[in-house]
């Protein structure tokens, strides 16, 4: 493999800078995928911009990246009904008679209550964090607007709960994953290992600590106390020339006429979903715990199986099984017509188009960072100077720098785990802190990153400006990371 060196950088990193700068996504994106390529074939241009075009229709042959595309677009189709319906209307007067109930609304503490049950339900889908994402954003907008709660507020919370629950209860897919790459390493135990590492994981901690502060004292600063004010002040949900990721079609439906709005219209369909996501990991998984598994119980073979599933699988059939059953919920109800149903499901999915390219063009980044070694060069410049009680907070630093450079947390593990572990025995430093620094260091980064696919959607999920949503989150994620890395240098010093 041909060796890059301070050119695998350029790329991914000259992307970030230019999208946070132009606020023009696709043409930054665009352009760190040609500027990739263009290294990758000596500057040939020629070369450099047929693979560049070739790297867009590749991303096509990997089943997994096709799957989850397939789903962004299709979620367009599911947002839609739930407002055409009048599920949407139905679910804000259900929320509205519990503030009211409560006499939040004389209190003032109706935003508070808002926000804290938007955390709470991005903590308790903890099973997959894009669904986790997508629930969010897609039941509380409506309620988020009414309030005069700025999108990117919820964008923030949508992002701040998903990978932090998702990795601080991994029952899921990302549990499973980090036990393989750590069964990998030589635990004999890696459920243990993992659990035991898991203490030490401080930044979705503080993550998950910051949303909650930042909710209930009302105290936001940098560029979100300027949108909390913008939207208080002025009544804008969305900054002046900002480029919603997804279009007014599908945010500014309206309930077909003679419709009562009933809340159950949105929450079925969301149920239906989330609900599906574990069970159709359980069945892409169950035949590997049938193979590892043989004798243990039911039980056991289940929650093992929901770990080995396919979760780019299981949220498009979730997706497609929630639609399919809204049609058939929703004419029972004579609510809609199948002619209706049909032209809204592609009129939902051409809304969001734009979502779609843009995550192609997320997955082509990514592909040309593997094959430019970008995550193991820079792994590999810190392994050289680092001393055993500065382990866990370098492994954090380096960890954090790959996922927002690459935009994954999850090739982050794959890099760092198989670096950090065997460094941290070698060097007497210990393994559990360092194991935990470099799980904690790639959600950190990936919620820093402009090219993260839980970041792009969290601005979906929200209808914002991806990159407002960046440059809002920024300084809460670079408080919870900056603190988190002290703590590693704190421990690793004692």
């Amino acid at each position: 493999m041909e060796d890059y060196g301070v050119l695998s950088l350029l790329p991914p990193v000259l992307a970030i800078v230019f999208a946070i700068a132009t606020r023009q996504v696709f043409v930054s994106l665009l352009f760190g995928i040609w500027l990739g390529w263009m290294i990758i074939n000596d500057f040939n241009l020629i070369q450099g911009s047929l693979a560049t075009v070739q790297a867009l229709v590749d991303v096509y042959q990997d089943p997994g990246n096709t799957r989850t595309i397939m789903f962004c677009a299709l979620v367009g189709a599911l947002i839609i009904f739930i407002q055409r319906s009048g599920g949407v209307a139905g679910f804000i007067l259900r929320i509205n008679a519990l503030l009211d109930k409560y006499e939040a609304r004389k209190s003032g503490s109706n935003r508070v209550v808002v926000q804290l049950l938007a955390s709470v339900t991005g903590i308790l889908i903890f099973v997959e964090s894009n669904i986790s994402v997508l629930t969010v954003g897609t039941l509380y907008r409506p309620i988020f607007d009414k309030l005069g709660i700025p999108r990117e507020k919820l964008a923030y919370i949508a992002d701040s709960t998903s990978a932090p629950a998702s990795i601080l209860i991994p029952f899921n897919g990302w549990g499973a994953y980090i036990m393989t790459l750590l069964l990998a390493q030589g635990f004999a135990d890696p459920f243990a290992t993992m659990f035991r590492a898991m203490q030490y994981n401080f930044y979705p901690m503080l993550a998950l600590l910051i949303v909650f502060v930042l909710i209930v004292t009302g105290r936001d600063f940098g560029p979100m106390a300027r949108a909390e004010k913008r939207a208080r002040e002025e009544g804008k949900l969305l900054a002046d020339g900002a480029q919603p990721m997804i279009s007014d079609e599908l945010t500014d439906v309206e309930v077909l006429p003679g419709i009562v709005p009933k809340a159950y219209n949105m929450v079925m369909p969301i149920v239906i979903m989330v609900l599906m996501m574990p069970i159709m990991l359980a069945y892409t998984g169950w035949s590997v715990a049938l193979e590892k598994m043989p004798e243990a119980g039911f039980l056991s073979k289940a929650l093992f199986a929901v770990g080995q599933g396919s979760g780019s699988t299981a949220v498009l059939i979730a997706v497609l099984f929630s639609i399919l059953s809204t049609m058939i919920f929703y004419r029972a109800q004579k609510l809609m017509r199948l002619r209706e149903m049909v032209d809204l499901t592609l009129k939902g999915i051409s809304g969001m188009m734009p979502l779609a390219l843009l995550m192609m063009m997320a997955f082509a980044i990514g592909a040309v960072c593997k094959e430019l070694s970008t995550g193991d060069y820079v792994a590999g410049v810190a392994k050289n100077w680092l001393s055993p009680g500065l382990v866990p907070f370098i492994v954090f630093v380096v960890s954090s720098f790959i996922a927002f450079s690459t935009g994954t947390s999850w090739g982050t593990f794959a890099i760092m785990i198989a670096i950090a572990v065997p460094m941290a025995r070698t060097m007497e430093a210990d393994v559990y802190i360092t194991i935990a620094a470099a799980l904690g260091g790639g959600v950190f980064g990936d919620h820093c990153s402009p090219i993260s696919d839980t970041t792009i959607l969290s601005s979906m999920a929200s209808a914002g400006d991806h990159i407002d949503h960046v440059k809002t989150q920024l300084p809460y994620a670079m408080t919870g990371g900056i603190f988190a890395a002290l703590f590693y240098l704190f421990i690793g010093l004692m």
